[in-house]
């Protein structure tokens, strides 16, 4: 059962850690309370397939800076992200291209809703995944 860090994590900024053997573990992407990502070493590249929700629409993008990206795209809900770049959001594209309403924009009905239910089953909520892939990222850098 998570329990309040002394601190802030580094990496996602999370609150709430465990701890092993004295010690604290970030509960939300998994760095080592204390640690400190390399300065020297830029930090990695998260590229993730977003699926933002306006209305009964639903834009299907990619970047690899979610938070600015999304916060410059008006829309009410983040429903999901799924690691992948541009070959994965063509493909996605492709895939819902029934219902696709223009550019990046399609119909949130049937299979799109279907799929967008099982990412958020199989990743869980969209932030607190990309923070565990940042997580994982950082870590195979320092090791």
């Amino acid at each position: 059962m998570p329990d309040p860090l002394p601190s802030r994590c580094r990496v996602c900024g999370g609150e709430v850690g465990e701890r092993h053997d004295d010690t604290w573990f970030c509960a939300r992407c998994g760095w080592r309370l204390g640690d400190a990502p390399d300065a020297d070493i830029p930090p990695p590249r998260i590229d993730v397939v977003y699926y933002l929700r306006y209305r009964d629409r639903v834009k299907i993008g990619t970047s690899a800076s979610p938070r600015r990206r999304l916060a410059a795209i008006m829309h009410d809900e983040l429903l999901a992200f799924e690691p992948g770049d541009r070959r994965l959001e063509r493909e996605r594209h492709q895939q819902f291209a029934d219902l696709r309403e223009g550019g990046e924009w399609f119909t949130l009905t049937g299979l799109l809703a279907t799929h967008i239910d099982g990412l958020r089953t199989r990743i869980g909520e969209p932030w607190a995944a990309y923070d565990r892939w940042l997580g994982e990222a950082f870590r195979r850098l320092s090791s």
